[in-house]
């Protein structure tokens, strides 16, 4: 974007604070603008036939949100949710729209981002139609280990709820909770309360590999 563009979006957006539980938007809402993640975590879901959320998603600082719905004027196909209390930007697609049609380079960032977006939701399917519950459990706490990083005490930075890490994983609950169970006794995590910490990312990177 040109100085003056970035103005004109800047002078138009808003910012808002999300708590923690609270929704950006729900699936099948029209969205009047996207959303910025400026602080904080938002999961991006789809409820499944049998009411069951699939996380998609962990969305944090800098990502944009809203875009594919906004651009192509549909429905959202996904609902956001904070994880944890958050800070975002609200940006009028009126602003968006107006700098798509006249800055041929933004229009191209806008489609490489939803690319990688399409990537990402193309590997969330195969991941759970090739993997085992195991190998995607293993690899869910290397990926917020690698994206989130880990608090003083050696825990996973980001505290996911047992139902939340069985939505990513794409499992029941109680499956979740029994994974994990197996994967402490074994040395390869620890847990206090809510938070998981890794012990041995060595194992769990096989278990990921399949060995």
């Amino acid at each position: 974007m040109s100085k003056e563009e970035l103005k004109k979006v800047s002078d138009s957006k808003t910012t808002k604070t999300v708590k923690k539980g609270e929704p950006l938007f729900e699936e099948g809402d029209k969205l009047n603008g996207v959303y910025c993640v400026r602080n904080g975590v938002s999961k991006l879901s789809k409820l499944s036939a049998n009411g069951k959320d699939q996380i998609v998603k962990l969305a944090s600082k800098g990502e944009v949100l809203g875009q594919r719905s906004v651009i192509s004027q549909e429905s959202t196909n996904l609902s956001a949710i904070a994880v944890d209390d958050m800070e975002v930007c609200f940006i009028p697609k009126e602003s968006i729209n107006n700098t798509l049609q006249k800055n041929p380079n933004f229009t191209l960032e806008v489609l490489r981002h939803m690319a990688h977006d399409l990537k990402e939701a193309d590997d969330v399917i195969v991941n759970i139609s090739q993997k085992t519950v195991k190998q995607r459990m293993a690899e869910a706490f290397l990926y917020l280990q690698n994206n989130f990083g880990e608090d003083a005490d050696g825990f996973l930075a980001l505290t996911l709820s047992r139902e939340d890490i069985s939505n990513v994983v794409g499992t029941a609950t109680e499956s979740a909770i029994r994974i994990i169970s197996e994967f402490k006794k074994k040395g390869l995590i620890q847990t206090s309360g809510k938070k998981i910490g890794i012990k041995d990312e060595r194992r769990l990177h096989e278990i990921v590999e399949g060995f």
